[in-house]
């Protein structure tokens, strides 16, 4: 396993790789979500590592990347702009791109933007923007789900999780049936230790301060208040979407729905919970 750093104007990402830079055949870059980095995807890292080159860096503001004070440099744009500096930083012009949970959120938004630079797109448990706010403004059972993401915005959140050592983030991966922690001890030591370093926090808690998509309140109207042109959001690269049918936090509307907004598509559900789509020893998908 490799390990380096990209420049993007002023935002140093980090990133690991395994297989060989000079591989005829396509890069694999790996988009992790919150409120993990790029070590999740190690274990897939080394599947793939004998037959493509990967590369997972850390989106900014997680792991080893830099974590910029202002909510605003976390928006869509600057973040696809992240993903086509890692790219173009290894020598290639496109990649096939697995993303989950926010990096699943970027990577659509990158393949309609950016369709040159996206071989394949592979999405785990992530829903397209288009349906996911139709549904945040309509559909009361993912308004539910999604409630989560109010507290995430609220100030001071950051020293709440703070003076909890983080239990919150790390209870993400409590098992729903026994409620053991599935990650493996040393991983979930890294995680934490990256968490309590001093902006991380604030940095993560970012990415659902900038964001429109939320449930609307009395007092916000989030997704409802949104007009989003389709025609910006359409996806014409082969995309395969990897659905854990028993997500929590993504309702399975948002997964039927999102099967409308690529050309070439293909969807296989998973019966287990989203979160842990990613977490398989072996991949439930080809590239």
């Amino acid at each position: 396993m490799d390990s380096g750093f990209v420049r993007n104007g002023a935002i140093r990402l980090q990133w690991r790789s395994a297989g060989r830079p000079d591989a005829t055949g396509p890069m694999l870059l790996f988009l992790h979500g919150f409120p993990e980095f790029s070590c999740a995807w190690d274990v897939m890292l080394a599947h793939f590592a004998p037959q493509y080159f990967c590369v997972a860096p850390d989106l900014r503001g997680f792991g080893g990347s830099d974590r910029p004070a202002e909510v605003s440099a976390y928006g869509p744009g600057a973040l696809m702009s992240d993903i086509a500096a890692v790219i173009r930083h290894f020598g290639r012009d496109k990649a096939i791109i697995i993303a989950h949970d926010w990096g699943g959120a970027i990577a659509w938004g990158f393949a309609a933007r950016h369709a040159a630079m996206v071989e394949k797109l592979i999405i785990l448990n992530a829903p397209h923007a288009v349906p996911f706010a139709r549904a945040l403004a309509h559909d009361a059972g993912q308004q539910r789900a999604s409630h989560y993401m109010l507290k995430l915005r609220l100030p001071g959140m950051e020293d709440r999780l703070r003076e909890q050592d983080a239990a919150a983030l790390a209870a993400m991966f409590n098992h729903p049936v026994d409620g053991h922690n599935v990650l493996p001890p040393e991983l979930l030591a890294t995680y934490r230790r990256n968490w309590l370093e001093p902006g991380a926090l604030e940095a993560m808690l970012n990415y659902y301060r900038v964001t429109p998509l939320l449930p609307p309140t009395p007092e916000h109207a989030g997704a409802a208040a949104l007009q989003l042109d389709p025609a910006q959001f359409k996806v014409q690269v082969p995309v395969l979407v990897i659905w854990g049918m028993k997500d929590q936090r993504c309702c399975r509307c948002c997964w039927r729905a999102s099967m409308s907004w690529w050309a070439t598509c293909a969807s296989r559900g998973w019966p287990g919970p989203g979160i842990f789509v990613r977490m398989r020893r072996r991949p439930v998908w080809p590239p």
